[in-house]
């Protein structure tokens, strides 16, 4: 067996120098809360998690606007639209920064205060495998999961954005007699009937209105917060949040159904002898 050769420490000096110049490797790192079966559901149509983004914004409301009205509160839902465009600008930033070409299973966490409405979106940033960076404007948002996303995509569908729309509207004030007449019965509160159904179709508008002006054909994954204000039950709110789509180049492809069976599920034990 030959010598080994004598380690040249020049030319390790020299090569930790010039490594030192070139700067450090890109880091593959990369942090998500999507779950691992929405992470291999993503890599299965060649995407792949990026970043955990956020966004958040807190709007004030003037003093005195839930004070007993008529019709639409609209400092709230001005307060409301600005906060969720803040949130959403935000997060189409970070995802930006960090490389990604969207955001899915966005959260949204929100509370609407007698004197604010606070919005905080918070998702995990995508993108195809290995590709590069894209525009901010260029960004989609989503809070549809990790395995919607990939069947909707299989399918031939592209996630646009986030459609927000929100309505508080006063419940008209009840006659004295109206109300001791109601006091020993079970009758509708038409007043406060008429006042959702208008926040209703007022939320719904702004959402279809924000869904078309990001180019959308359908709103999908539609959640809606509904009811009175805890802090001035004379007021109902509705709110409503979706992700925006549009058919992809490809057109709509029809999507094979497949059976799972999970292994993970505790195994449900029964006595043969109680079917006799």
């Amino acid at each position: 067996m030959s010598a080994p050769e004598p380690l040249d420490l020049r030319a390790v000096v020299r090569g930790a120098v010039a490594a030192l110049a070139t700067g450090p490797a890109p880091s593959t790192a990369t942090t998500s809360d999507l779950s691992i079966d929405e992470e291999l559901a993503l890599h299965s149509i060649g995407w792949e998690p990026v970043e955990l983004v956020s966004g958040v914004s807190i709007v004030s409301i003037p003093l005195g606007w839930w004070n007993w009205g008529q019709g639409e509160i609209t400092a709230a839902a001005q307060a409301h639209r600005h906060a969720f465009a803040n949130a959403i600008a935000r997060l189409h930033r970070e995802a930006a920064r960090a490389g990604g070409h969207g955001v899915v299973g966005v959260r949204v966490e929100g509370a609407v205060r007698p004197t604010h409405v606070e919005v905080a979106l918070v998702g995990s940033a995508v993108r195809p495998v290995g590709a590069p960076a894209r525009p901010e404007a260029e960004v989609f948002l989503s809070d549809l999961s990790g395995r919607d996303f990939t069947l909707l995509s299989i399918a031939g569908w592209e996630t646009v954005g986030l459609a927000v729309g929100a309505s508080f509207v006063f419940a008209p004030r009840r006659s004295v007699g109206a109300v001791l007449g109601q006091q020993t019965q079970n009758v509708e509160l038409t007043n406060f009937t008429e006042a959702m159904y208008a926040a209703r179709e007022t939320a719904m508008t702004r959402m279809q209105d924000a869904a078309l002006a990001l180019k959308g054909t359908g709103v999908v994954g539609v959640s809606i917060d509904e009811g009175p204000m805890s802090f001035a039950s004379h007021a109902v709110g509705f709110v409503v949040i979706g992700t925006v789509v549009r058919a992809g180049p490809s057109g709509h492809q029809r999507v094979a159904p497949i059976t799972v069976v999970p292994l993970d599920d505790a195994v449900v034990a029964f006595d043969a002898r109680t079917l006799e």
